[in-house]
């Protein structure tokens, strides 16, 4: 169905003249006869009895028409579902609890005009790229463990997240007591981080880590969620895990679980908001710069970045 013609038959049924529509569509009244005939001739019905005060609708016309505007109204939404500026700019965070979660819940409230639909994709920087390049998402989240050469020609990267790591340890364990502990303080101590998927680039990070530092980093054990994982260090005097700084957790106050800073050096983990250079979204642009203003390396502090996130 023509939808100008059905857009027509809708401005003449409201200003019951033809030649008040055409003025309120910016179209000769010439055109509004024939949009409507065409429409008639299309629904072989009549919707309009022409008088001399002007057009009035006939039973067809007067049943027609809240479809007519229900069909205008969705068009509308389907116009702004896809529409740059009026469709929600679609961000992967990979997990809500972590720090782009975070960061961009700061984001909306510094810009909450902009909608967002925020999404959790299973998936490694490699998936997560591809679903940029193909628009599923506008953007996403990951650590870039590739030089750009070999990125997609439309798929640009910019590093906004240095994320500091703590140590989550139950109130028996060892380093319970600490404000702060060190790389080399964690290597005698086993950090139990189950279910680590082998080939991601969180899981080529943790290996240049544990290398690093000479760090015990067990991966055993079957995924029962982080609750069940929080349970278990909480009850445990010898079980520590890594944990993001920002990293959003909850347990019960009975757990009296600790998060420690590491420090001297900080193991940073480098995650690039991914975009594609062409999407024209007005949002894209809103949140690069807020996450840019965002990121800042504390004066003088010591760090630590695995080989393929070094300058």
């Amino acid at each position: 169905m023509d939808l100008d013609a059905v857009r027509t038959f809708v401005a003449a049924a409201d200003a019951g003249q033809f030649q008040d529509a055409a003025a309120a569509l910016s179209i000769t009244q010439q055109a509004v006869s024939k949009r409507i005939a065409a429409l008639e001739k299309d629904l072989e019905v009549r919707l309009f009895t022409r008088t001399a005060r002007g057009a009035r609708l006939t039973i067809d016309g007067q049943a027609f028409l809240p479809h007519a505007r229900e069909l205008l109204r969705v068009a509308a939404r389907a116009d702004a579902s896809v529409r740059p500026g009026r469709r929600a700019l679609r961000v992967d965070v990979h997990s809500r609890r972590i720090a782009p979660a975070v960061l961009l819940q700061d984001f909306h409230r510094t810009q909450p005009r902009i909608e967002l639909d925020v999404v959790t994709l299973d998936a490694d920087f490699h998936a997560a790229t591809a679903a940029v390049e193909a628009g599923t998402v506008d953007a996403t989240f990951h650590a870039v463990t590739v030089p750009a050469r070999r990125l997609p020609g439309a798929i640009r990267t910019a590093r906004v997240i240095d994320e500091h790591h703590e140590i989550l340890v139950g109130p028996r364990h060892a380093l319970a007591g600490a404000r702060a502990v060190t790389p080399a303080q964690l290597a005698e101590h086993r950090i139990w981080m189950p279910g680590m998927a082998a080939g991601t680039e969180w899981s080529a990070y943790y290996d240049d880590l544990a290398a690093a530092f000479g760090l015990t980093i067990d991966l055993v054990g079957p995924v029962f969620g982080n609750e069940a994982l929080m349970a278990e260090i909480a009850d445990s005097a010898e079980l520590a895990t890594l944990v993001g700084e920002r990293s959003r957790y909850l347990w019960p106050d009975s757990y009296d679980l600790r998060r420690i800073p590491v420090r001297d050096p900080a193991p940073i983990y480098p995650m690039s908001l991914i975009w594609r250079d062409d999407n024209p979204h007005p949002g894209l642009g809103g949140l690069r710069d807020f996450l840019g203003s965002r990121r800042a390396d504390p004066p003088g502090e010591q760090v630590w970045l695995p080989k393929w996130a070094q300058p």
